[in-house]
């Protein structure tokens, strides 16, 4: 895990010409930058987490180390971060 950059150039990326706000990005790249520039609109000035999960969230074939379905990724560490806040 690391800070991700939210760059003001990508901040265009989610204008809208119908809402206040697009919750997807018009960008070829940089997904999970305008992810993180959406949330950010609605949290202001309170402390808040980006976690870019949902393309681990599921396997739809099992790994001999993981099982078919949802893969519980990041559980150990969203845990492991609380505990330390």
């Amino acid at each position: 895990m690391w800070p991700m950059p939210i760059d003001e150039e990508y901040q265009e990326f989610i204008k809208s010409n119908i809402a206040d706000i697009r919750n997807t990005s018009t960008a070829k790249g940089g997904g999970a930058i305008t992810a993180a520039w959406f949330l950010k609109e609605f949290a202001e000035d309170t402390p808040w987490i980006h976690l870019d999960i949902a393309a681990t969230c599921w396997l739809d074939d099992g790994r001999p180390w993981l099982a078919k379905g949802p893969t519980g990724v990041a559980i150990r560490s969203i845990i492991d971060f609380a505990l330390k806040m």
